[in-house]
């Protein structure tokens, strides 16, 4: 089952994003079922696989529906994951090239990398 925010809309996992004239809030899940972390999209899903290992998350890849792209989609959902692995407690190695260059640019991320 994916994890749900806390009442009074847990910062770490929404998120306000501009798309074209609207500003939506999405939400980034855990979906351990699926080992991904999930943000639904007008009925598609972007996505963020990944394997556990102890305390570590592995994430392998990046997916963004293809009529999402080039709205800071990924960045969001990076986003969301990687404030998610935090109040988890979880270390996160980036094996996914756009995961690991999200974080080489926000360096607020870095204690958390694995």
């Amino acid at each position: 089952m994916p994890s749900t925010p806390s009442a009074g809309g847990d910062p770490a996992i929404l998120t306000k994003a501009q798309s074209g004239s609207e500003r939506m809030i999405m939400q980034v899940t855990d979906n351990p079922a699926h080992h991904r972390y999930e943000l639904p999209l007008d009925g598609h899903t972007a996505y963020a696989s990944y394997r556990r290992d102890g305390n570590v998350l592995l994430v392998y890849h990046t997916e963004v529906p293809r009529e999402f792209e080039g709205r800071g989609i990924g960045s969001t959902l990076v986003k969301g994951m990687l404030n998610l692995a935090r109040a988890q407690d979880l270390k996160v190695k980036p094996l996914c090239s756009f995961v690991a260059a999200y974080m080489q640019r926000h360096p607020e991320f870095s204690d958390i990398r694995a």
